[in-house]
């Protein structure tokens, strides 16, 4: 007789990532997810032959779970240039990573961005993140990273705002860097150290690839959740045992009996599914705007950072420039991205967007057609200085009851992945202290 299940509701990351571990185990699985594929966050639409992922997204090859559980070889990955061009005063400019392309070392050292102290301070900066551990960048003095920037680098007001800012604020989705110092330096240890990539058939590529172990009859898609229960019962067995029941009642009105249950929803759903057991954390919003093209605006593989902090882009990227695979033959595919939730509500965003976009590149945008806006409310986990104290560092949330997800590690697919990962190695534990 085939055991109970673990149920895992949600087939984002964490999920999928969590599920996968349970199956090496030999632990039944069943995966529910109210969309229409997994991903959660990490989708693409194939729309009128280009690529579109939901938000602008790339995968960091140095995040140590993502080389542990995904082989990069099938993904095909297609990587940026390191480094940025700055559109500031008129002119883009380029701010090269003169470690990794030594033959930008003299045009980025004379750009025009912050000074020369700057560079040696940055260079101070990129020894220190490459030579320390994970673990110590993180037991290190906390603050915003506007405060690390400018008070513990002691990097200008010039460099922060022109660079790190329109650079960060498209990393974690907030303009004033309040983001937790020590997320900085995790971050900028990963940059330094490996490539921002897109697989060759989008981002939806990663979730699928995790996916891939799950049978038909482990994953149902565009299945809500109505309500869960986790109780132990004291009927007597032949062996006076405690009898864990634990069932999951989806919104059609069917109820599914497991072994037990895992949250990989985004914070709010959990919030709601446990009755206010996990607080869900704020989040960040962005709205990525797609364009088809005729041509590409530049030819390089690199992002393009707003260095003057006017208009709503905060930065830009030729996507067939990185992938080619994006776009059809004879077009380019543009993502622009808008940092934060007060843009949304603008019904004249999109022709600001583009009126923007003009001022950039000139007329050649007028050949340019929207393929797709996305508004995103839930992107990012808010992780201000400080937030790993409010942490628990646990996913057993009782008995036959666990939670993952980006938010309880970093707000990344790094944090989801991990979290995950922490997930199943807890239900594994659990259930072979059972037997």
């Amino acid at each position: 007789m085939k055991s109970k299940p673990v149920i895992v509701i949600g087939a984002g990351l964490s999920g999928l990532c969590c599920a996968r571990l349970l199956l090496k185990y030999n632990i039944d699985v069943l995966v529910l997810d109210a969309q229409d594929d997994v991903g959660g966050r990490v989708r693409t639409d194939h729309v009128d032959g280009f690529l579109l992922d939901r938000g602008f997204q790339v995968l960091q090859t140095a995040y140590p779970e993502a080389k542990a559980q995904l082989d990069y070889d099938s993904l095909r990955l297609q990587s940026f240039d390191p480094g940025a061009l700055i559109r500031t005063q008129g002119r883009m400019v380029e701010m090269s990573d003169p470690w990794r392309k030594p033959s930008k070392l003299l045009s980025t050292a004379f750009n025009g961005i912050g000074t020369f102290r700057d560079r040696l301070k940055l260079a101070k900066l990129r020894w220190h993140v490459t030579h320390t551990s994970v673990d110590e960048l993180w037991r290190e003095p906390e603050s915003t990273t506007l405060e690390y920037l400018r008070r513990t680098c002691g990097l200008s007001d010039d460099m922060v705002n022109r660079f790190f800012r329109p650079w960060f604020s498209g990393v974690f989705l907030e303009k004033n860097l309040s983001t937790s110092s020590g997320f900085f330096r995790f971050l900028f240890q990963i940059f330094a150290l490996g490539d921002a990539s897109l697989p060759e058939q989008g981002m939806s590529a990663i979730p699928r690839q995790l996916a891939a172990e799950l049978t038909a009859d482990m994953l149902r898609l565009s299945t809500s959740v109505d309500s869960l229960s986790t109780s132990v019962d004291s009927r007597s067995t032949s062996d006076d045992s405690m009898v864990d029941r634990h069932h999951v009642r989806l919104r059609n009105g069917e109820s599914i009996d497991c072994r037990a249950i895992v949250l990989a929803v985004e914070g709010r759903e959990a919030s709601r599914l446990t009755s206010g057991m996990i607080h869900s954390p704020e989040f960040r919003a962005t709205t990525c705007f797609y364009f088809a093209a005729p041509q590409a605006p530049f030819a390089e593989p690199l992002l393009v950072l707003n260095g003057d902090n006017e208009g709503p882009i905060n930065n830009l990227c030729v996507v067939s420039n990185v992938a080619r695979s994006y776009a059809p033959a004879g077009h380019a595919l543009i993502s622009a991205s808008v940092v934060g939730k007060e843009f949304m509500d603008s019904s004249d965003l999109n022709n600001t967007v583009r009126q923007q976009l003009r001022q950039w590149f000139g007329s050649q945008v007028d050949a340019w057609s929207l393929l797709r806006r996305y508004d995103i409310p839930i992107a990012l986990p808010a992780q201000q200085a400080g937030f790993r104290e409010s942490l628990s560092g646990q996913s057993r949330l009782g008995d036959g009851l666990y939670y993952c997800g980006d938010y309880c590690e970093t707000a990344s697919i790094q944090g989801a992945m991990v979290s995950g990962r922490k997930a199943a190695e807890n239900i594994i534990s659990d259930l072979a202290s059972q037997r």
